[in-house]
């Protein structure tokens, strides 16, 4: 059975393998100096608007510091939500590759608020960081996701005081299949700035995309991603992944079907005695309160990480690979390990 661990955990998408096993033959230029990523670039223009600029890079903790790079000077800030991966799961890397501030704000469903950024304080004097961008993740580490007019009303916030959006979009693509919507519409139409577009979770083998949707930003960019060891030498391979992600909607297929595995999860083990369902499931993950006792024998039927050890609140994600059959035998599991009567005494 695939794993409910992560997302990370899925193989690689038929169309991906195949895209790449196309452009193994003969030579091209490195660096990004061939038709395959010319081909890719205008791909993304076409999906996220005729002004989009996208670089690849080799992964989303890359991506993320080198769009927060672009938009910062030394003495910002950057503001995000406490769970946020910036803030969370990159060992520092924004903070000593950036030399700036995180202002994380406690978001229990994940989600930035203009209340909350209004929380903020800062003096503009030289004596405390500047706030210069405001890094939200769509769709978040929780699972949930903004509403186009949540992330225009953060947009216009940001931009009213003279600081940059970014969308952490490692899951974009979920967050956009989810809404209806293109991925144009998911960012440029909403206002971002900058988007650290996500592949390896989607179906791709490895390669993540920086894409600038304000002109100017990108100025020198080619420079910092040498700096930053990103440049791939061999970037058609990496290319030609996107290429086939971003062609025929494969990128929504994905999305949507893993979305719709999570949903049909979630609705599986909802009514089950001792699980509660902690957070909306709105793109591929499922956020679940379980009886601790129950964890390690339903982690022998799948892989998956205790999110919160104290409330003993799990994560189950949801991959395009994922299976009715995988879900209906995991959700299986939850029913007969939770419900045993000691399970239902310890919870």
């Amino acid at each position: 059975m695939h794993s409910f661990a992560s997302d990370n955990y899925s193989g690689v998408h038929p169309a991906v393998l195949a895209a790449v096993a196309e452009v193994n033959t003969g030579h091209e230029r490195p660096y990004g100096y061939d038709p395959v990523t010319a081909e890719a670039e205008e791909l993304f223009r076409a999906h996220f608007g005729p002004r989009a600029e996208a670089y690849f890079v080799a992964n989303g903790t890359a991506a993320n510091v080198l769009c927060l790079q672009t938009a910062l000077r030394p003495y910002q800030a950057v503001i995000c939500a406490d769970t946020a991966h910036i803030n969370t799961d990159e060992c520092g890397a924004p903070e000593r590759y950036l030399g700036c501030k995180l202002i994380d704000l406690p978001a229990p469903d994940g989600k930035l608020t203009v209340d909350l950024l209004d929380s903020v304080h800062s003096r503009v004097d030289e004596h405390q960081v500047q706030p210069g961008a405001v890094s939200i993740t769509q769709s978040t580490e929780l699972g949930t996701r903004y509403s186009l007019a949540e992330v225009r009303a953060i947009a216009d916030w940001a931009h009213n005081r003279g600081m940059a959006l970014h969308i952490d979009g490692a899951r974009l693509a979920n967050a956009a299949a989810g809404l209806g919507i293109g991925l144009g519409e998911a960012s440029a139409g909403c206002g971002a700035d900058l988007v650290s577009f996500g592949g390896t979770k989607n179906g791709l083998i490895g390669g993540e995309a920086v894409v600038f949707l304000r002109p100017g930003l990108s100025t020198h960019f080619r420079y910092r991603r040498k700096q930053a060891m990103q440049l791939v030498s061999k970037m058609r391979y990496v290319a030609a992944q996107f290429r086939a992600l971003l062609t025929d909607d494969l990128w929504r297929r994905n999305a949507e079907h893993a979305n719709r595995m999570a949903t049909r999860l979630a609705e599986a083990v909802a009514g089950v005695p001792g699980v509660r369902i902690t957070q909306p499931v709105e793109a591929n993950a499922v956020f679940a309160t379980v009886p601790p006792s129950a964890v390690p024998m339903l982690q022998e039927v799948s892989q998956f990480y205790v999110w919160d050890d104290r409330a003993c609140e799990v994560r189950w994600m949801t991959s395009f690979d994922t299976t009715e059959r995988d879900v209906d035998t995991f959700a299986g599991a939850v029913r007969k390990i939770v419900g045993m009567p000691d399970m239902l005494y310890s919870s």
